[in-house]
């Protein structure tokens, strides 16, 4: 049986002077800074309530952190550990969560299949591209296309 992921909230509290002090879920200690995260139903030091692959701080960037396989993420790492993006138009092969990819319209392709169907002209940014019939064809291509068909579709640039 598999996991499913669990995303949860962070909270940033400010303490109050007149309460007893918290203790940290992450070091054990009491907290005595102005301000603790709440999180997992429990306390921490700004400091401790760390990603477990990347290190970085989950109060700083953002207010969602993910837990699977005992490990807290932030989404970054949760994704590249664990996520999909789906599969690339192009190849049909598996695109993982972490891989850089190109999206036009409902499709998503992987960085290297970008490219006409047609001719395998590659694009450059800046490069017009043209998707027709969920084809992929750089603009010389669509203008064969439309001169022998004779209608025009809209274009998309990057």
């Amino acid at each position: 049986m598999q996991k499913k992921e669990k995303s949860f909230g962070i909270q940033m509290l400010s303490v109050q002077p007149d309460t007893k002090p918290k203790g940290c879920a992450g070091c054990n200690r009491k907290i005595k800074d102005r301000y603790l995260l709440k999180a997992l139903d429990k306390y921490w030091h700004e400091d401790c309530l760390k990603c477990a692959c990347c290190d970085c701080r989950l109060g700083e960037v953002g207010s969602t952190l993910y837990t699977k396989a005992n490990l807290i993420l932030c989404r970054r790492d949760y994704l590249r550990l664990f996520g999909v993006t789906g599969n690339c138009a192009a190849c049909s092969k598996l695109i993982p969560a972490f891989e850089m990819v190109m999206r036009a319209k409902d499709n998503v392709y992987h960085l290297d299949c970008f490219a006409c169907q047609l001719c395998n002209q590659r694009f450059c940014v800046g490069d017009k591209f043209f998707l027709k019939n969920n084809m992929i064809l750089c603009q010389t291509d669509y203008e064969e296309g439309l001169m022998k068909e004779g209608y025009f579709e809209r274009a998309v640039s990057f």
